[in-house]
């Protein structure tokens, strides 16, 4: 097949359009930054946190919604091993949101953090820290390569243009373009990407339904007639393995610091939890077309095609299926429209990707360990030299052999069982400390891997109830094993937090041991207040006999030397100085009064 010069044309246009974008957005950050008092890591990071509501609801929709998530819904409805009941990304989605609004915005933005870690950082100090830092960044870098893959197989199946040139020159775009405007670029650019989606996804759909090649959806919905039904089934013995997978796209995404970089640029806390809110409705707008997508392709006669036979499922090419059906089943137009929706995702996701990285490194690392009197010039300079490490690396596993649904249940997998119940304890649970976190890091890590994984070939050595074979042979965990392990390492922070602070406490092991300091961290107690008014009630009773014994003998002594006139003189002094006295003890009493009645609801017993 010929290079489609007329798709290549529109590609390019396409690159150019999101390139001058990042420009003019650049030229914005660069203004914002001239009149605004934040720092320049805080405009280049979090725009100055004054991203207006639009905007942040596009952005945020935006990261969610990339290569990944439009292939892979497209993937998992068209494989007959799974269906669209697997297809679980947009129902998610909505569930991740809202529990994103209602719970992790408000303190996140009310806190002023700068990224996901900073509440790490401030509660078990930099070592532990930086120890959490390396899931998240590796995450991050998948996430990178699944986007990449996407779109380098997309253009590769329309265009017939290089795997590898198409995702070298998207990488460079994506990257130049982050480089410049940091998150103005990559929001502005959002709502270009997110507004062709959207008009992209939505004008191929009726092509396809109405294609020659394809059967109703809705007879093959429930019926075997190409292949197996679309909608796919959940056999009882695999609702544990449905239901951990639905478990961890809705909460795994709550773990990641792309997320939080848009909560934490919002003007305000409550327009963090609108834009939340939103993004719900769009996810689930925009995961629609992929769904349908992947069932006209298993609704299709693929060997009436000029694809012909074996089928992309049987050719392993169901990673591929959404740019295969575009090529077959569409006129020409239609499909480079959809190449440029495909495009634009992946741009929306690769760029959040590249910022989340370059933000942890030059805040949490570079700034806050390696060089905390750092000049604003030099934050700079590291979060340039972060988004093209990043970039780098994420462009080079797009050359390993994997489809898009192994990057993307991966990174997700690492965010959900490692990250997210330390996410939780930390911004919920006061008792939580270094020493719960430690152990609950490494109760997650080990038994992740004994766990096993099939998507890298990682057999399990941990076998939980109802582990076999599946269908291609292969032994698979269908118990809920990452949810278990969520549970196992949320409760070992907890527990193991609770002993350390009753060790310390009770002083089993000596202070000098408590390499985490959590006893000087830790707030006072009530009863350490109560006993302070019970002392500043005796003092004052001794402050009140000491002035009435020196009054006694002042008056004394001015009775003996004579002058009676100098003698009321003096007592009228006295009882003025010590009724000012008594004022202001009186008034430091109603100050430690309020103080103490303010910790004591800050901190209940």
């Amino acid at each position: 097949m010929a290079v489609n010069v007329l798709g290549v044309v529109a590609m390019v246009a396409f690159y150019l359009l999101i390139l001058g974008t990042g420009i003019w957005a650049s030229k914005r950050a660069k203004m914002e930054e001239r009149n605004s008092i934040a720092d320049c890591m805080e405009i280049t990071l979090l725009a100055g946190r004054n991203i207006n509501l639009v905007v942040g609801i596009f952005t945020l929709t935006a990261t969610w919604v990339g290569g990944g998530f439009i292939l892979g819904i497209a993937e998992a409805t068209y494989n007959p091993t799974l269906g669209a009941v697997w297809a679980l990304m947009p129902v998610p989605y909505v569930v991740t949101f809202f529990l994103g609004g209602f719970f992790f915005a408000k303190p996140m933005r009310e806190n002023q953090y700068v990224t996901m870690m900073d509440p790490f950082q401030q509660t078990y100090g930099n070592v532990l820290s930086t120890m959490l830092i390396l899931p998240t960044l590796v995450a991050d870098v998948l996430w990178v390569a699944r986007t990449l893959i996407s779109l380098g197989g997309t253009l590769s199946v329309i265009l017939d243009v290089s795997y590898g040139g198409s995702i070298i020159i998207s990488s460079v775009v994506a990257i130049v373009y982050t480089l410049m405007g940091g998150l103005y670029s990559v929001a502005y650019t959002d709502v270009i990407q997110l507004v062709l989606v959207f008009v992209s996804l939505w004008l191929c759909v009726p092509f396809l339904l109405t294609n020659p090649h394809s059967v109703d959806i809705s007879l093959t919905a429930y019926n075997q007639i190409y292949q197996a039904p679309w909608v796919g089934m959940v056999e009882l013995d695999e609702a544990g393995k449905w239901f951990d997978n639905f478990m961890l796209l809705a909460l795994g995404g709550l773990a990641y610091q792309a997320f939080y970089q848009r909560i934490l640029s919002a003007a305000s806390s409550t327009q963090a939890q609108v834009t939340c809110f939103a993004s719900s409705f769009f996810c689930l707008v925009l995961g629609i077309p992929s769904v349908l997508i992947g069932a006209v392709a298993a609704s299709t006669d693929w060997n009436s095609t000029s694809y012909g036979l074996p089928t992309p499922y049987e050719r392993n090419q169901a990673g591929a299926i959404l740019p295969i059906a575009l090529q077959y089943l569409t006129p020409t137009a239609v499909s480079i429209l959809g190449i440029g929706a495909v495009a634009a995702a992946v741009m929306s996701s690769m760029d959040s990707a590249l910022l989340s990285s370059a933000s942890l490194i030059s805040s949490n690392i570079y700034k806050n360990i390696v060089r905390k009197q750092a000049s604003d010039r030099e934050i700079q300079w590291v979060i340039w030299i972060s988004v093209v490490v990043v970039g780098l690396i994420g462009t080079a596993l797009t050359f390993k052999e994997s489809s898009v649904l192994v990057f993307w249940m991966v990174g997700v997998d690492m965010s959900y069982t490692i990250m997210f119940p330390q996410l939780v304890c930390v911004l919920f649970f006061n008792v939580s400390n270094g020493y719960g976190a430690t152990i609950g890091y490494m109760m997650g890590v080990i038994m992740r891997l004994l766990s096993g994984e099939p998507l890298v070939n990682l057999p399990p050595a941990i076998q939980f109830p109802g582990c076999r074979l599946n269908k291609e042979g292969i032994l698979t965990q269908f118990f809920p094993f990452r949810t278990t392990i969520v549970v196992i390492s949320l409760l070992s922070i907890l527990l193991f937090s609770w002993l350390a602070s009753i060790v310390f406490d009770k002083g089993l092991l000596s202070k000098k041991w408590d390499v985490f300091n959590i006893t000087a961290s830790r707030a006072p107690q009530p009863q350490t207040l109560t006993s302070n008014d019970e002392n500043y009630e005796d003092d004052e009773e001794d402050n009140e006999e000491d002035d009435e014994g020196g009054y006694e003998g002042d008056d004394e002594d001015s009775y003996e030397g004579g002058d009676e006139g100098d003698d009321e003189g003096d007592d009228e002094g006295d009882d003025k100085d010590y009724d000012e006295g008594d004022d202001e003890e009186a008034a430091q009493a109603e100050q430690l009064l309020a103080t103490t009645t303010g910790l004591c609801h800050q901190y209940p017993p």
